[in-house]
């Protein structure tokens, strides 16, 4: 009877402390872009004839513009730390303007903001990030365009 106690405890306290990771609230992060593009991951999944080009960061001039867009994208974030969840969503994100950036016939996302819950962040070294105890959400806008080489 003893051991069955013990072990109602530590299911017990088990559920609690997993219960708190669930539960909890929403953390805003502002991570590095740079980071997050130079990662194993993004290395793998962007294309390096599509740049990308945050708020207030130079680049060429433009030459044509097909319109801005938004990217909101998820990513779990069970078990995983602020940057790596986070990281997966932005790169995820990115993939999106990516692939709109192709079927506009662009070679670049330029002025890319972060927001999320309708608020505005912008940087041109940083993004916004929303982490939660399963949930990690990463929105973004951007200009498709194309711009001088």
């Amino acid at each position: 009877m003893r051991k069955l106690s013990v072990l109602a405890v530590a299911v017990f306290f088990g559920l609690a402390i997993t219960a708190t990771q669930v539960f909890a609230e929403d953390n805003w992060h502002q991570l590095s872009v740079s980071a997050a593009k130079s990662s194993s991951l993004g290395l793998e999944k962007l294309n390096p004839d599509i740049n990308f080009y945050m708020k207030g960061q130079s680049h060429s001039s433009v030459i044509r513009k097909f319109g801005e867009y938004k990217s909101n994208k998820r990513s779990n974030g069970f078990g995983k730390s602020a940057q790596q969840a986070c990281d997966r969503a932005f790169i995820s994100a990115l993939m999106s303007f990516q692939d709109r950036a192709l079927k506009e016939g662009g070679n670049a996302v330029i002025d890319i903001y972060s927001i999320t819950k309708d608020q505005k962040f912008e940087s041109a070294e940083e993004y916004s990030c929303l982490k939660g105890g399963f949930v990690t959400n990463v929105a973004l806008m951007g200009t498709v365009a194309t711009i001088a080489e």
